[in-house]
């Protein structure tokens, strides 16, 4: 695979960089990246995924946009309330960028589904808000062999860890969570609050490990970090990281699976 002139003009500012240089650039325009969930987190990651040139992007969600949901989520505007998230993030991307390839499902993803809306991704980002979604979608990522971009926020703090339970001695999302949230009984940010810029902080970092993962074996972007946790502090500022250990009996990834 080659990039045309205009291309190479676009991500100039890429390719100039040693860390990821002319081959990186071209991986990533064959890379397939799942954006589950197109909210607070999906919304700033996809502008960032777009603007980096991943070449083919799947886009899912069931949502429509709400008024309240532009205090965050940066890729829409009022011209959208009242029509699908999926459908109105297409539209932006080809106002953004015509040259990506861009499948969408306006499906509520399911451990009876997921797989079939992650087949054939190199990542899959997710940034959906209830326990129940995110552990059916790392499920379908262990079995398929993904790895997993995982990121969660509230009020003034974010979460964003890349999982790898497909490889030996690497954690999957389940090990970090356990069994007990397969419910949908979390908080969402209606309850809690969310600061606007904490959604961006965390979903833009999340579209970085995401590109460090792609990259990984053919760039010098570094380690894709498989079952570090960064914990973002937005009042702090700051971030700490910790290791999520694999379970051996996890469901998921483990014995039991």
């Amino acid at each position: 695979m080659s990039l045309s002139s205009a291309r190479l003009d676009r991500f100039a500012r890429h390719i100039v960089l040693p860390e990821v240089g002319g081959a990186g650039q071209v991986r990533l325009a064959a890379s397939r990246v799942a954006v589950i969930g197109l909210g607070g987190i999906g919304s700033p990651a996809l502008q960032y995924l777009a603007a980096s040139g991943i070449g083919h992007l799947a886009l899912v969600d069931n949502d429509v946009v709400d008024v309240s949901n532009l205090q965050r989520q940066t890729i829409f505007t009022t011209r959208d309330v009242g029509y699908g998230k999926a459908v109105s993030a297409r539209r932006w991307l080809a106002n953004f960028d015509d040259s990506l390839s861009v499948d969408v499902s306006d499906a509520r993803i399911t451990a009876d589904n997921a797989a079939s809306l992650i087949a054939g991704a190199d990542v899959v980002l997710d940034g959906t808000d209830n326990f129940a979604t995110r552990l059916a979608v790392s499920d379908a990522c262990v079995a398929a062999g993904i790895p997993l971009l995982s990121a969660a926020v509230g009020r003034f703090q974010g979460q964003v860890a890349a999982f790898a339970g497909h490889l030996p001695g690497a954690a999957c999302y389940r090990c970090f969570v356990g069994d007990a949230f397969d419910a949908e009984d979390c908080d969402t940010c209606a309850d809690d609050g969310m600061l606007g810029a904490m959604a961006g902080w965390a979903g833009t970092f999340a579209a970085l490990q995401a590109v460090k993962v792609l990259l990984a074996g053919v760039s010098g972007l570094g380690d894709p970090g498989w079952g570090k946790l960064h914990i973002l502090d937005g009042l702090e500022p700051g971030m700490r990281t910790i290791r999520i250990a694999k379970d051996p009996t996890c469901k998921g990834c483990g014995s039991a699976a």
